[in-house]
């Protein structure tokens, strides 16, 4: 059954008399803007500077010229690539708020010319046609736009996710660099590391040389800092989790996090990624994180080609890790017991290819989990 959010069809009936199309090539010097404006019998095709006021006066144009031929305009469908600054831009303006539809908006216009084809600014507003008239698939995909709040909701753990990486990344280079000095049981993360680092003897007795102690010492100053801002970090979640208890998605936070297995950081991810959306169906929570196959089929020949990797990596990394947890942490869920009656027969690879069935079943079930309340079978839950 489609929801209301289905982004297959257009959320509007298509009356091409009283609507304006345009179609907007999004490059980062300029913008090509081709539209099919009822009445006119040409295709205005219009090439702009990377200018949000100059494309609104351009439709306010086209929309003039429509009204000065007699017709009345009810809507304008803008359609472009997929990326929602624009989108900001156009409903911010009063003039487009009620007839641009943040839904009609192109993730996947046509393919690029070939040959002796024309532009694709020439091609695109006929490719959206069938899209709004019908719904047509094969003619382009729409995405849904996100909120500004939704997007700086998604900035905190992905920050963290960077700075967790760069604080691998100095420890990996400063024990390289002891390595080299035949120094192994040093550890950067200790907090006396500062005032054992100087300390520090090679196997021959001899004192550490004066550069490479002065450059660790720079990247232990470093390391403090990166991990004062992750703490930062999350000490900030908790205060707003505290402060909106009754928020939706701060709702759907604390229910993850009350699996055992689940910490607060995997549970603010999910939700910020993946499960506050407005997904139809569980194909779609799938499709979303790049959880699904690649078939590939030739004549009677059919194969899977692996993963499809076309969804949310950061959620698809996640997801798999949270699996393997769950193997540890959650032995007597039907998951697990899923998982482990098909990997009894040790064959190479099984365990490996099975991992990532699991981790598309737990996701699944955690999106029914935060929106109907249905708790995973056999899953032991922390206290309240």
């Amino acid at each position: 059954m489609r929801q209301p959010n289905d982004m297959s069809r257009s959320l509007a009936a298509f009356d091409q008399d009283t609507t304006l199309i345009a179609v907007i090539e999004m490059s980062q010097s300029s913008w090509l803007v081709a539209g099919i404006v009822p009445v006119i019998e040409r295709h205005p095709l219009k090439k702009l500077a990377v200018d949000e006021e100059a494309l609104l006066r351009l439709l306010q144009r086209w929309h003039d010229e429509a009204v000065r031929a007699g017709r009345k305009i009810e809507r304008i469908a803008v359609a472009f690539e997929a990326g929602g600054l624009l989108a900001g831009s156009l409903a911010a303006d009063t003039q487009y708020r009620g007839p641009c539809h943040s839904s009609d908006k192109c993730r996947r216009l046509t393919r690029a010319p070939t040959g002796e084809d024309r532009p694709v600014g020439y091609r695109a507003p006929q490719a959206g046609i069938p899209w709004l008239a019908a719904g047509e698939p094969d003619q382009c995909t729409m995405a849904a736009i996100p909120t500004m709040e939704n997007e700086d909701a998604k900035r905190p753990h992905r920050e963290r996710e960077s700075l967790v990486a760069e604080r691998t990344r100095i420890v990996n280079r400063m024990k390289g660099c002891l390595a080299r000095l035949g120094i192994r049981t040093f550890k950067p993360t200790l907090q006396r590391a500062r005032d054992l680092l100087p300390t520090l003897r090679t196997p021959e007795g001899t004192p550490q040389p004066p550069n490479a102690l002065a450059e660790m010492r720079r990247d232990l100053a470093r390391l403090r800092l990166v991990e004062d801002q992750v703490r930062e970090i999350e000490a900030d979640r908790l205060e707003r989790l505290n402060q909106a208890p009754d928020e939706k998605s701060h709702v759907m936070v604390r229910l993850l996090a009350q699996i055992i297995g689940v910490g607060i950081e995997t549970a603010d991810m999910l939700v910020r990624e993946v499960l506050s959306r407005n997904l139809r169906d569980r194909r779609a929570v799938a499709r979303h994180a790049g959880l699904t196959g690649a078939p590939d089929e030739s004549g009677s020949k059919r194969r899977e080609k692996g993963l499809a990797r076309a969804g949310n990596a950061r959620v698809r990394r996640g997801m798999i890790q949270l699996a393997w947890r769950f193997l540890m942490f959650q032995k007597e869920s039907a998951l697990v017991q899923w998982y482990r009656a098909r990997t009894t027969d040790g064959r190479r690879g099984t365990r490996k290819s099975l991992i990532v069935a699991m981790a598309r079943k737990l996701l699944i079930e955690l999106w029914r989990f935060v929106t109907t309340g249905q708790a995973p079978a056999g899953v032991e839950m922390r206290s309240a």
